[in-house]
C-alpha cells in the first residue's frame, strides 16, 4: 500500500514565507480573528484526516470501484467512503470555506486550497465528491435567490447535500451551444426539466442525504447558441419554496461510466424526464453561472494535479532511497551493501528532481491563485477586487493546463522509477498515472484551456492580466537586480518575461491576418506561460529561504532543486518558443483528405 503524509513544512513555507498569507488575510474584510494559530490548526487536523482516513481507502476503492443497480438506478460507493464522508461532515469540513450566514466557518479559500491538496493526495476519487458541492455553492451564492440559498445552500454547506455540475450532453461536449435539454415553465413558477447529462461526477451516489443538480437548459423562447442557456436546480428529491422535501424527483441516473481511473468516482449519465426544478439567475444567463462554477472548478482540478505529483513523489522517493540496484557509475555510494540504491544514478534523480520542483513550485502558484481569490471575493475595495480578478483570471488556465499536464508526466516518471513494480497494481504507482489522465481532460481539455488562455483572456480581454503578472516579475527582478545570490535566477526570468511580451505581440500581429495562428500557438503558449510562472515562484521562493530562519539544508535544498528548474525543465520554454514561431502552415497545409 502506498503512504502518504501532509508536506506541512513545505505548506508552511509557501503559505507564510513566500507568499506572507497571514498578513494579507488579515488585511482584508472579515480577517481581524484570522491567523497563524488557527490556520495551523486547521492544516493539521486535515493532515490526520487525510492521511489514517482517506489514504487507507484509495487503493482498495480503486479495485472495488462504485456499483450501480439498474433496477433501482442507485449508485454504491467502495467500502469505507461513507464513514469517511461521515467524518469529514462531523468535523465541519464541508462548510470550511462558506459564509458564516449559510452555516460556514467562512476560513479563507487559501487555506481551503491546501486543505483540498491533501484530500486530493490521500484519496482523489473520494475528494470529487465534496468537490463540485464547493462549485453548486459559488454559483447559488453569486447567482441565486435567497431563497434558494437559504433551502438549498445551507444544507449543502452542513455537508447533508451535495452538488453537481450537470453541462454537457452525449452530442455536444464542450459546445454548450449544441445543447438540447429542455425547461418548460409550470404554472407554479416552477420549471420541468427534460433532457441527458453525461460526465455527472457525484450524479448519484450513498453518501448525502440529497443531491443538488445545477442544470444547464433551453426555455422555450430561448435563442440558438450559448445566448439561449439558462440554469436550473434539480434536487434528486423535491424540495419546496420553504424548505420541505418531499417525494423522488424524475432525476435519475441511466448508468455510470466504466473508466480509466478515478474509478471510486462515480461519473453517472443523468436522464431528467421532467424532473422538477428552479431557474437560477435570469432567463438565457446561464453561462454566467457556470462559468462562476467553472472557474472555481478549473483551480481545483489543477489542484488535483498538484496532490496526485506529491502521492506519487512521496512514494517514488521512498522507493528510490531502498530499492538496491547496480552501483554508482562514479564509483559504490553504500560499499558495505551488495548494490547502492537506485537513488544515486543520475537520471532517477532527474525524474525525483522534476517531481520535487514541480510541486514545490505549483504549490506557491496555487496559494497565490487563492490568495487573489479570497481578495476578489473579501475586499471592499473595488479596484483592488478587479485587479485581482483579472491576475486570477489570467492564472487560472495555467493552473489548470499546466499542473494537470505536469501531473501526467510525473506520476508517469513516478512510474519509471520503480520500473516493473510501478506496473503492477499491488504496488499503488499505477493508480496514480491512471488517475491523473483525467485531470488534463476535466472542466475543459488542456486545448481549450490554451485557447482560454491565449485567445481570451490574452487577446479578447488585451492582456489586462498577463501585464498584471509581468509587472509583478518585474518588481520582483528589479528589487534583487543587485543581489548577487539571486543573479542565476533573476537573470533568466527577466530575460524569458520580456521575451514573453515579444512572443505575444508577435502572434497578435500573424492573428491578425489569419485566426488559425491563435490556435496553432495556444498549447505551446500555456507551456510557455506556465514554465515560466513556475520560475518566478521559483526564484521568490529561494528568496525567501535566504532571507528566512529556515535551517541551512532547507535553504540549501531549496537552492539546488530551483537550480535543477532552470538547467533543466525551464529550457522546455525555447522548444514551445519554436513552435510558435513556426506559425500555423504546417499544421493547416495538408489536405484533409491526405490524412488518411
Amino acid at each position: 500500500m502506498t503512504q502518504y503524509a501532509a508536506p506541512l513544512d513545505d505548506m508552511r513555507f509557501a503559505l507564510y514565507d513566500v507568499l506572507d498569507a497571514e498578513q494579507v488575510l488579515k488585511a482584508l474584510p472579515r480577517g481581524e480573528a484570522l491567523n497563524r494559530e488557527l490556520f495551523d490548526a486547521v492544516l493539521d487536523e486535515a493532515a490526520r484526516f487525510s492521511a489514517h482516513v482517506l489514504a487507507p481507502l484509495n487503493q482498495g476503492g480503486d479495485a472495488e470501484g462504485c456499483h450501480y443497480d439498474k433496477d433501482s438506478a442507485s449508485v454504491t460507493t467502495p467500502k469505507g467512503f461513507r464513514d469517511a464522508n461521515a467524518q469529514f461532515v462531523a468535523g465541519g469540513w464541508a462548510g470550511l470555506t462558506a459564509p458564516e450566514q449559510y452555516g460556514g466557518q467562512d476560513l479563507p479559500e487559501t487555506i481551503g486550497a491546501l486543505v483540498k491538496e491533501m484530500l486530493d493526495s490521500a484519496n482523489l476519487s473520494w475528494s470529487n465528491y465534496p468537490l463540485l458541492s464547493a462549485g453548486a455553492t459559488e454559483a447559488l451564492l453569486q447567482h441565486g435567490e435567497e431563497w434558494q440559498r437559504e433551502v438549498f445552500l445551507k444544507p449543502i454547506v452542513a455537508g447533508r447535500w451535495t452538488g453537481t455540475m450537470c453541462l454537457t450532453e452525449p452530442h455536444c461536449g464542450t459546445d454548450l451551444g449544441l445543447l438540447k435539454t429542455r425547461a418548460e415553465p409550470a404554472p407554479d413558477g416552477s420549471y420541468r426539466i427534460s433532457g441527458t447529462k453525461i460526465f455527472i461526477t457525484g450524479g448519484e451516489q450513498d453518501l448525502s442525504e440529497n443531491i443538488v443538480h445545477l442544470v444547464l437548459a433551453r426555455l422555450p423562447d430561448a435563442p440558438a447558441g450559448t445566448k439561449g442557456i439558462s440554469m436550473f436546480v434539480v434536487p434528486k428529491f423535491k424540495v419546496a419554496r420553504d424548505g420541505t422535501v418531499g417525494a423522488r424527483n424524475a432525476a435519475a441516473c441511466g448508468s455510470i461510466e466504466h473508466k480509466m481511473g478515478i474509478k471510486g468516482s462515480s461519473t453517472c449519465v443523468m436522464n431528467f424526464d421532467g424532473a422538477e426544478g428552479y431557474r437560477v439567475g435570469p432567463p438565457h444567463k446561464g453561462l454566467m453561472a457556470m462559468f462562476t462554477m467553472m472557474n472555481a472548478a478549473r483551480l481545483a482540478v489543477g489542484i488535483q494535479g498538484l496532490g496526485l505529483i506529491e502521492r506519487a513523489y512521496q512514494n517514488s522517493l521512498a522507493y528510490a532511497r531502498e530499492r538496491l540496484q547496480m552501483r554508482a557509475l562514479s564509483g559504490a555510494k553504500f560499499p558495505d551493501k551488495p548494490a547502492d540504491p537506485i537513488i544515486v544514478h543520475p537520471d532517477v534523480r532527474r525524474m525525483l528532481l522534476t517531481q520535487k520542483a514541480v510541486v514545490e513550485a505549483g504549490r506557491v502558484l496555487v496559494l497565490h491563485a487563492a490568495l487573489l481569490g479570497d481578495t476578489q471575493l473579501r475586499s471592499t475595495d473595488a479596484a483592488q477586487r478587479a485587479l485581482a480578478e483579472q491576475e486570477l483570471s489570467f492564472l487560472i488556465p495555467i493552473c489548470k493546463g499546466l499542473l494537470t499536464e505536469l501531473s501526467n508526466q510525473c506520476t508517469y516518471d513516478a512510474m519509471q522509477i520503480l520500473g516493473g513494480h510501478g506496473y503492477i497494481a499491488e504496488w499503488g504507482m499505477e493508480q496514480f498515472a491512471r488517475d491523473a489522465r483525467i485531470t488534463t481532460i476535466y472542466e475543459g481539455t488542456t486545448q481549450i484551456q490554451a485557447l482560454d488562455l491565449l485567445g481570451r483572456k490574452v487577446f479578447q480581454l488585451q492582456g489586462a492580466g498577463l501585464k498584471l503578472f509581468l509587472e509583478r516579475i518585474a518588481a520582483f527582478c528589479q528589487q534583487h537586480a543587485d543581489n548577487a545570490q539571486l543573479a542565476e535566477f533573476v537573470g533568466p526570468l527577466a530575460k524569458l518575461a520580456q521575451q514573453w511580451g515579444e512572443l505575444t505581440q508577435r502572434i497578435g500581429v500573424a492573428a491578425a491576418g489569419n485566426p488559425d495562428e491563435i490556435g496553432a500557438a495556444a498549447v505551446d503558449y500555456l507551456f510557455y506561460s506556465g514554465y515560466i510562472t513556475l520560475a518566478f515562484f521559483w526564484a521568490r521562493s529561494v528568496a525567501s529561504a535566504d532571507a528566512g530562519t529556515r535551517s541551512a539544508e532547507f535553504k540549501q535544498a531549496k537552492r539546488a532543486t530551483a537550480r535543477f528548474y532552470y538547467q533543466r525543465v525551464l529550457p522546455r520554454t525555447e522548444a514551445h518558443a519554436s513552435s510558435m514561431r513556426a506559425g500555423a502552415a504546417s499544421l493547416m497545409d495538408l489536405p484533409e483528405a491526405l490524412f488518411g
